[in-house]
């Protein structure tokens, strides 16, 4: 009955359960409010946040956009493992995930105290207050989510998750892929618009 249940999938029971979809709904909806904040706030303050903007690593934004894809690509490929039965593969595969996820929050890391070393805090300026709220939310995200990989991680090493049950990696995975997401919303608004 469970192998049935993913053969014919429905609107009632996307990929990861109701409750991951209901959470991953709100937590794009509360990004696209600040964004949209943000893009209101920078129409009556256009130079300074463009200034601002300036004074970001676009290198270092461009390397973290690749790095989330790879881990979303990663992660990808560990859920079709474990569903193909190949567990060894499959736990490889999550643990590059995790890696990319390490290495995003280390970037990110170093984006911070640079930020913090040249005074632009989030009390520097309006643009600042949104990068740090926005990243900081953000970057908060993918730490949870790299937990949440070790975990899953962990789990498939064990035996606990394989072909037949593997629901909570799926789960995860959703999760995963909505941190990337929301990158990708991120990047170009705080670091590319003209």
């Amino acid at each position: 009955m469970k192998d049935q249940k993913h053969k014919n999938p429905n609107l009632y029971e996307p990929p990861g359960g109701m409750l991951i979809w209901i959470i991953i709904s709100i937590e794009l909806l509360t990004f696209i409010i600040g964004i949209a904040v943000f893009l209101y706030r920078r129409q009556g303050a256009y130079e300074l946040f463009a200034q601002s903007q300036a004074l970001l690593d676009k290198g270092l934004g461009t390397i973290n956009t690749m790095v989330l894809i790879s881990g979303g690509f990663f992660m990808a490929q560990s859920l079709q493992q474990l569903k193909n039965g190949q567990a060894f593969k499959s736990l490889r595969n999550i643990r590059l995930a995790s890696l990319m996820g390490f290495v995003f929050l280390l970037i990110k890391g170093y984006e911070y105290y640079d930020k913090i070393l040249h005074r632009h805090t989030l009390e520097a300026n309006d643009f600042f207050t949104f990068y740090w709220l926005l990243t900081g939310f953000h970057f908060i995200h993918v730490l949870v989510a790299l937990i949440i990989l070790l975990f899953l991680a962990r789990g498939i090493r064990k035996g606990a998750y394989n072909q037949h049950q593997y629901e909570d990696v799926e789960t995860g995975g959703a999760f995963w892929h909505m941190c990337d997401l929301i990158w990708l919303l991120l990047f170009p608004v705080l670091y590319l618009l003209p």
